[in-house]
């Protein structure tokens, strides 16, 4: 455990000699470098007495030369504008009825940029500060999920930019000028209307279902499902709407056992699947829907359906970004929300999905999910 103090009188000196180990962690069994976040804790003097792992980690300094040290020398924060954090706080000798300091960005020495808590351990509530307790969190990860949102916002402004701009572009035409549109004029505009509309709504929809599932509020409301006359349906749209028939192959192994699951939400987790491979895949789009294992512990059946095709597949470094935001098998449209909105479905449901190559080549989207039968029933 990285923990020391110094003994110099009034905190003045340098000297540095081990201390005891810190009675509030290990009184409760636990050592500073266990935990995920950077500690670092100042005594009575300012001299710092702990100086865990995570903040080695993150401030690249490391325990040896930290310990011992004033606590602005061994942890030298600057606030945005360049001034010297501790001289700006004063946390020994400023106002006697502060707590601490709440989260914020901070400087290190060369720009690195931390998120920093204080909290100033006062004996009485007025009293003088005994300890300064310190916990620092890299920004790394919390500026992934900025520049997440940030692409978000981006990508729905553009997606919708487009069929909103088709839809005020032709209701303004036909609302100026009706009179001189013939009927098969005004029809050809009013269905490319109604089609950017039902774009539009798809996008809200979609946006909608990632707001719930980075929450975790995802409802799965499970009725009865028959997975293979869902399949059927998608196949059947797609025949009508021009597909040839040949270019599907369903493949059932019976008996199947009796799923339990969200049917509209299993209906999106099919279109998105089917879709991808009619449109990125080529030759033969095969379903495969067998009985297995359950991917739930204490469930024993299970039901997986395995999507697959044979075009030119998913490249082998793409793999592991395939389920996340934006991503996109090639430029031929698409948000790329899809595949993530596919997972968080699937997930929901207490299921699994994986990719990879179909032995035709192609990719191979499986996943897998609990039958999750009612205990009433089971």
């Amino acid at each position: 455990m990285s923990v020391g103090t110094s003994n110099a009188p009034g905190g003045r000196g340098t000297g540095r000699v081990p201390a005891p180990r810190h009675g509030d962690l290990t009184g409760l069994g636990i050592d500073p470098d266990e935990l995920p976040d950077g500690l670092v804790v100042a005594d009575e003097h300012g001299l710092v007495v702990c100086f865990n792992a995570a903040a080695a980690r993150i401030t690249a300094t490391t325990p040896a030369d930290a310990l011992g040290q004033r606590l602005e020398k061994a942890l030298p924060l600057e606030d945005l504008e360049g001034r010297r954090w501790w001289q700006l706080t004063d946390p020994y000798g400023g106002l006697a009825i502060r707590v601490g300091q709440p989260e914020r960005n901070l400087l290190l020495p060369g720009g690195r940029e931390v998120l920093v808590t204080a909290r100033y351990v006062r004996a009485e509530p007025t009293g003088p500060v005994r300890r300064v307790v310190v916990s620092l969190r890299d920004t790394e990860a919390r500026r992934r999920t900025e520049r997440s949102h940030a692409e978000l916002i981006a990508t729905v402004a553009h997606e919708l930019r487009s069929p909103l701009t088709s839809v005020k572009g032709f209701t303004a035409t036909l609302l100026a000028k009706w009179e001189r549109f013939t009927d098969d004029q005004k029809r050809l505009m009013l269905e490319t209307v109604d089609a950017d509309a039902d774009r539009v709504t798809r996008l809200i929809a979609e946006l909608l279902d990632i707001s719930r599932i980075d929450s975790g509020r995802l409802e799965v409301r499970r009725q009865p499902v028959d997975i293979g006359a869902a399949v059927g349906r998608h196949i059947q749209s797609y025949v009508a709407a021009g597909q040839p028939a040949g270019r599907f192959l369903l493949r059932v192994e019976q008996p199947l056992p009796a799923l339990w699951a969200d049917p509209d939400k299993i209906d999106q987790v099919l279109s998105n699947l089917i879709e991808n491979a009619v449109r990125h895949g080529e030759g033969t789009v095969t379903i495969d829907i067998t009985a297995t294992a359950s991917p739930r512990e204490g469930e024993e059946a299970g039901t997986s359906v395995t999507v697959s095709d044979e075009g030119p597949g998913i490249p082998e470094e793409s793999m592991n970004r395939v389920f996340t935001r934006f991503w996109r098998g090639s430029k031929r449209g698409g948000t790329g929300l899809g595949l993530y909105i596919v997972k968080g479905i699937v997930e929901a449901h207490g299921g699994t999905i994986t990719v990879g190559r179909a032995p035709g080549g192609g990719a191979e989207f499986r996943f897998t999910l609990p039958v999750s039968t009612p205990a009433y029933l089971a």
